[in-house]
């Protein structure tokens, strides 16, 4: 019987391409899971934007309209919520910029409209000659998004009135007050919470990487190594929105008064946040020194993927501990059993001039000290600490 065939309740073989079919079928339902698993990160993760979206455009669009009465009050509410949108970054400087995109395209707009009028062309003009001035003021996305986007409402939904400006800017301006005041004192992130939801995509999957390259180096597996370079990479995006949320994190733990209690713990997440990111740039180095190694046919001891899956166990190790508030001693043993096995791979101290390493392996080797030098700071050591703990691992192998 053919190897993909498998046999029927009657004993015949299955038709062809059944196992496939059931494959495809499997992969289907792992991808319909892990969309939900996604889906419900996400929704914890910004659930809380929404309420504090919903919240601030009320309540900007009440002060627009009650007290300041604007019959239309538009800029309010939308610049409100453009506030909260900025929960993951640096809510201040976003403010900043949102509010001087608004004078640009509320500058642009009221001065060329009465002019020319409404329509189309009109509208292309005006929003092209408010970005090139946030261009010129050298202004982020925020500010060119925020220029254009004001531009295209006076130039479609506001009346070419001159005399509206001082209204409409005071409009922005109450928006981004109010949104500040609810992203920073009504209702702000919890920082800590934040912090450890947006690393859940970045510890899992790395850590599932790095064992996967080590699972290419036992093979000396070529292709299976530059996957894990390539997938260590797409951890970028990843990694840029978990150093986002370090920002408004830190941000909310300064001005928050609701989280004032927490800026000690805070202050341990975030040198563990900082230092677990230099990590994993470390780990991305020491992969791609490894596929070197490997393209070159240098030797890759078995004591150098061995101790690469401790390096990837600790990461999980540190991550659950953390989370439970539990000292991380496992994760440091593990670390610097990781630190010795290197040394082994190295060569035997009593034969210096035997080299088991190549040059990219012996680069290899260093990163892999400066990933765990890292993780051990990650796991709440000061970086001295660390240090003398690498070197003693390190001296412990040489006397052995």
């Amino acid at each position: 019987m053919p190897a993909n065939q498998e046999p029927t309740t009657d004993g015949d073989p299955a038709p062809h391409g059944w196992l496939g079919t059931r494959r495809m079928a499997a992969g289907l339902r792992e991808w319909a899971r892990e969309g939900v698993r996604s889906r419900a990160w996400r929704l914890r993760l910004y659930g809380l934007l929404a309420v504090q979206a919903g919240i601030a455009a009320a309540i900007a669009w009440f002060v627009a309209y009650e007290v300041l009465h604007n019959p239309s009050p538009i800029l309010a509410p939308t610049t409100a919520v453009g506030i909260v949108a900025a929960s993951m970054g640096s809510r201040l400087r976003r403010t900043v910029e949102l509010l001087v995109g608004v004078i640009l395209g509320l500058a642009v707009g009221d001065t060329l409209m009465p002019f020319f009028g409404i329509g189309a062309w009109q509208t292309g003009v005006v929003v092209v000659l408010a970005i090139v001035l946030a261009v010129l003021f050298k202004g982020g996305g925020s500010l060119l998004t925020q220029a254009g986007g004001t531009a295209v409402l006076i130039a479609t939904l506001e009346p070419p009135v001159r005399e509206l400006s001082v209204p409409r800017f005071v409009d922005a301006a109450v928006g981004g007050l109010v949104g500040l005041a609810v992203g920073l004192l009504l209702v702000p992130i919890h920082p800590q919470r934040t912090l450890l939801r947006l690393a859940e995509p970045v510890v899992g999957p790395a850590a599932a990487i790095i064992h996967e390259l080590a699972a290419a180096l036992r093979g000396r597996d070529l292709a299976d190594a530059e996957r894990s370079l390539r997938r260590l990479r797409e951890l970028g995006p990843r990694l840029a929105a978990l150093n986002d949320g370090l920002s408004a994190a830190q941000e909310v733990g300064r001005l928050a008064p609701l989280r004032w209690r927490e800026r000690d713990s805070l202050a341990f997440h975030t040198a563990s946040i900082q230092h677990l990111e230099r990590s994993l740039h470390s780990c991305r180095s020491l992969s791609r020194r490894l596929t070197t190694a490997l393209k070159d046919e240098e030797p890759i001891p078995e004591e150098f993927p061995a101790a690469i899956d401790l390096l990837a166990c600790a990461l999980l190790t540190l991550r659950w501990t953390i989370q439970a508030g539990a000292e991380p001693q496992e994760a440091r043993q593990q670390i610097l059993v990781g630190v010795e096995m290197i040394g082994r791979a190295q060569g035997d101290p009593t034969r210096p001039h035997v080299h088991r390493l190549g040059y990219s392996g012996l680069i290899a080797a260093g990163e892999f000290r400066t990933a765990s030098h890292d993780l051990l700071i990650a796991s709440g050591l000061d970086a001295e600490r660390a240090a003398v703990l690498v070197r003693r691992a390190v001296d412990g192998h040489r006397r052995t």
